[in-house]
């Protein structure tokens, strides 16, 4: 059966983006509200969750979680405080806009003290990772592949060399992964009861939902993190989807999704890993879109490499670390499928440490880079011939040549570097 289209026509389109504009603007007013609560005195005090760390010649920075909103102060080198320490803190409000309250901001602070030790559940589990390990960096890494903490320095620094980013902080990818291990068990688990009990209902349909189930808890237990919830939606939506057979793999579909998760939280709209999230499959969509006739294992050993070639003119937009070493990054993406799964298994027997020799070798590495970022025309140009590929092949075409041709003006400095060190 042809798949159905998600809107009958443009009265629909019509009702429901109206619709998501009501939700976005009760939303915001919702956040307005708790931002003139905020203001209301020169000084505020609040609990808060420290969420990272960053040592300084002659100071800390801390990025802080309160239930509202997330801050940076800084603070004397002399007071300790660990990741999931809860404080209680005052604040200066009074350079603070609306705006930078729904970003994340920075303000002075003072009386910052200890409260009394609570261990929260998230913080057993970080515990129990870093227990796993003899680097405190490596066990950054596990942390926040697994609780979607803040990466320690070293490690960040190692994932920007490498062009790995997307593999370490939790999105689609490692939802999908999640998926796959988690149909596979319950499949084994519940095909008897199936058959015995409930041979009338449609096996994968349920399996789905108890999968759905659980990575919502999940979702919920790692605080909502942005990427990993627009992968959720969708692939809640993705099930709606398919259940009343309409098109899935669609860019309308993708909008949607995108639009809904932003009214729903209006702060995410300031969110750079949800904007990469969205345009990592976006570029999976146009991907899947043109390159659909070609042999399966033909897409499969393109795929990893044309998005990882995609995606580069809008990250080096904002990250401009460049490295020879990054163009290994498919590569490591496909071996990342396996290890993923592999290190939580591992991590779960108690033998975390087991495949640390790895992250240290890649650690032990000496990485030389520069810096390169995509100049502002040509990353607006690139988008917008992004976008007009959704529909014509002959832009899809120039847009792979804009890929090459930017390719190889993103390396040349690095490969110049590289011969220069050589000679």
């Amino acid at each position: 059966m042809h798949p159905l289209p998600l809107f009958k026509g443009y009265k629909e389109r019509g009702v429901f983006f109206i619709i998501i504009l009501f939700i976005f603007a009760i939303n915001t007013f919702i956040e307005y509200t708790q931002y003139k609560h905020f203001k209301t005195n020169e000084i505020y005090q609040t609990d808060a969750i420290v969420i990272n760390r960053y040592p300084k010649e002659k100071y800390i920075v801390l990025k802080l979680q309160t239930k509202n909103f997330t801050f940076f102060t800084t603070v004397d080198k002399s007071l300790i405080l660990d990741k999931f320490q809860n404080i209680n803190i005052y604040l200066v409000t009074k350079e603070i806009t609306f705006l930078s309250y729904l970003k994340g901001f920075f303000s002075n602070s003072f009386n910052i003290t200890p409260n009394e030790k609570k261990k929260l559940f998230k913080e057993s589990f970080y515990q129990t990772i870093e227990n796993q390990h003899n680097s405190k960096a490596i066990a950054s890494l596990y942390s926040a592949l697994f609780l979607a903490t803040p990466l320690d320095q070293e490690i960040r620094l190692l994932a920007s060399n490498l062009g790995i980013s997307h593999l370490i902080a939790i999105s689609g990818f490692h939802l999908g992964l999640m998926s796959l291990v988690l149909y596979f068990l319950l499949h084994i688990l519940y095909n008897k009861l199936h058959k015995k009990f409930t041979p009338h209902r449609n096996k994968r349909f349920d399996i789905m939902i108890c999968i759905s189930i659980i990575l919502f808890s999940y979702l919920i237990f790692l605080d909502l993190p942005a990427s990993l919830l627009r992968a959720f939606v969708m692939f809640v939506f993705a099930l709606f989807l398919l259940r009343n057979n309409i098109k899935l793999i669609s860019f309308e579909t993708l909008f949607i999704i995108s639009i809904f998760i932003i009214s729903l939280f209006p702060k995410l709209l300031f969110s750079l890993s949800l904007w990469f999230s969205i345009s990592g499959v976006f570029y999976i969509f146009l991907f899947l879109n043109y390159f659909k006739k070609l042999n399966k294992y033909v897409q499969l050993l393109l795929f990893n490499f044309w998005i990882y070639f995609a995606m580069n003119p809008i990250v080096h937009y904002f990250f401009p670390t460049t490295t020879i070493e990054q163009l290994f990054s498919p590569i490591l993406t496909i071996l990342f499928s396996l290890f993923y799964p592999l290190s939580i298994l591992l991590h779960l027997l108690g033998y975390g440490d087991f495949l640390d020799w790895i992250i240290q070798y890649l650690m032990n590495l000496d990485i030389k880079d520069t810096e390169v970022f995509t100049p502002l025309w040509v990353f607006l140009s690139y988008i917008c011939l992004s976008l007009l590929a959704i529909s014509k092949k002959i832009f899809f075409v120039l847009l792979n040549i804009a890929i090459i041709v930017y390719t190889i003006w993103l390396f040349q400095s690095t490969f110049k570097e590289y011969l220069f060190i050589g000679i």
